[in-house]
């Protein structure tokens, strides 16, 4: 019992110190605006962080890793500690317990419009990642029973046993229901994210894709034909068509929809508030949404998503290049965010090739980290460095980026290139993913049937790429001291 409460005591000890050390490094408490915590990481929002002593915070005893995005100083400490340090540190800079929602408030505070943006589609989209992701392995698994060649020449599992085909059958059936209704999903989130009810968000979306109008998928080959349904209102002709797979336009609805609900909530008598509010709300943003706004979002995503095609088409293994060779600086920098409605826009047209980029990149970063645990000296970065890189390699690449190769710099560098290396491959292939998930060697599992060799040996590529170019730039003398 003495022993044992010597050491809780002295966990204490190094929670309050660690604390003190933190607040002392990011330039006291006159430069907390708010502290929130997550799972492993310290979250704050500093006044100025160029105060921040960012070299004496990596070599503070519990600190794994520092890096700042979105507005937020975030600080690396691990599973179960840092909600210990965070308790000492909120009571050492005199400040209430904060939310993550309120810290993300006050940080958006600190953003400039470009950074606004690319925050606000991660709002929208990252909360319905875990949807689209149980779709996507539900159609893996059915790509896995019916991809010839898979197991048997020429034939598939249910070729091989026609008595699963229904059962193919009924899984392709529950997972495409989240890309065939995805304005439902984006109008509730974005809703949601501009303030409005999340529930008249999904009915937006659920007006958008009705069974009353021509599905989106075969409004090209209608207008051909000359066979599009309208609405006749008079003078007005409105085209009766449905935006499914398309993300722009609802967008664009949920913003018009919040909106007007809230400037009628303060205009509308409160006994009529709840009669009147959600019914013109729908009606008046229905109603822009087919007669301008959808048709202009509809083209400028299309333009948008066209554009992105262009360039992988076009340039090919010289655009995966490029593309897997700034991937890492734009994750830094959050601008990854902007892609995921272009993202999850061609999933839903059949396939996307942004995942294995992602992926390539973030096993390059982790090959890269794994390496850097042979290079270094220091005993507290080989820690680290395990952990982390074992995390990139499973797609979840900040502790490796932040904690490791930044620091070191070489390894940095050489993800870079093994990320450009692998892209161009994955690119040169061809290789697209039916839904989003872990890119990472698991990934396998969201990629479109055929691909799921070359997805592998890209990523194979990116790892060696990455950790072999680690490996050679720390015998360099520029970089030996690292």
């Amino acid at each position: 019992m003495r022993n044992g409460g010597r050491e809780e005591m002295g966990k204490e000890q190094s929670y309050q110190k660690a604390a003190k050390e933190i607040l002392r490094l990011i330039g006291g408490k006159e430069n907390v605006i708010s502290a929130a915590h997550c799972a492993t990481r310290l979250r704050l929002v500093l006044k100025d962080e160029k105060l921040a002593d960012v070299e004496g915070l990596l070599n503070t005893e519990l600190v794994k890793g520092q890096f700042a995005t979105g507005g937020q100083f975030q600080i690396i400490i691990g599973s179960g500690t840092v909600d210990e340090v965070y308790k000492y540190f909120i009571q050492y800079a005199d400040i209430k317990e904060s939310s993550k929602n309120e810290v993300k408030q006050a940080a958006d505070k600190k953003m400039n419009p470009l950074q606004q943006l690319v925050k606000m589609l991660a709002d929208v989209f990252v909360p319905i990642i875990p949807a689209l992701v149980a779709s996507g392995l539900l159609m893996g698994l059915n790509n896995i029973l019916t991809a010839e060649g898979l197991f048997a020449t020429g034939k598939s599992l249910v070729d091989l046993y026609p008595g699963i085909a229904d059962a193919a059958s009924m899984i392709n059936t529950f997972a495409s229901a989240a890309y065939s209704f995805l304005p439902i999903l984006v109008g509730f989130s974005a809703t949601k994210m501009f303030g409005g009810n999340p529930y008249l968000g999904a009915v937006m979306g659920m007006i958008m894709v009705s069974g009353d109008l021509l599905n989106a998928y075969s409004y090209g080959s209608a207008i051909t034909e000359n066979t599009v349904p309208v609405w006749q209102i008079g003078a007005l002709t409105i085209e009766k068509v449905g935006y499914q797979g398309t993300v722009l336009p609802v967008l664009a609805a949920a913003a018009i929809l919040a909106f007007i609900e809230k400037k009628l909530h303060k205009v509308i008598p409160e006994y009529l508030d709840n009669l009147l509010t959600p019914a013109l709300s729908v009606l008046v943003t229905a109603f822009l949404t087919f007669t301008v706004v959808g048709g202009v979002m509809r083209t400028a995503g299309d333009w948008i998503t066209n554009g992105v095609l262009w360039l992988h088409d076009s340039l090919g293994a010289v655009g995966g290049f490029i593309f897997g060779f700034i991937y890492a600086p734009m994750t830094m920098t959050g601008m990854h965010h902007s892609l995921l409605p272009v993202d999850i826009q061609l999933m839903a047209a059949g396939g996307s090739f942004l995942f294995a980029i992602a992926a390539c990149n973030n096993v390059a970063q982790g090959g890269a980290t794994l390496a850097a645990v042979l290079c270094t000296k220091d005993k507290k970065m080989k820690s680290i460095a395990v952990s982390s890189g074992i995390s990139a390699l499973l797609g979840i690449t900040e502790p490796a980026m932040f904690g490791v190769n930044l620091k070191m710099k070489y390894p940095f560098y050489a993800a870079m290139v093994g990320s450009a290396v692998g892209c161009a491959y994955v690119t040169l292939t061809n290789v697209l993913n039916i839904s989003p998930g872990a890119a990472g060697i698991i990934g396998f599992v969201c990629i479109k049937s055929g691909g799921m060799l070359n997805y592998m040996i890209g990523i194979a590529i990116s790892l060696i790429v990455g950790f072999v170019l680690t490996m050679g730039l720390s015998k360099m003398k520029r970089f030996s001291k690292a």
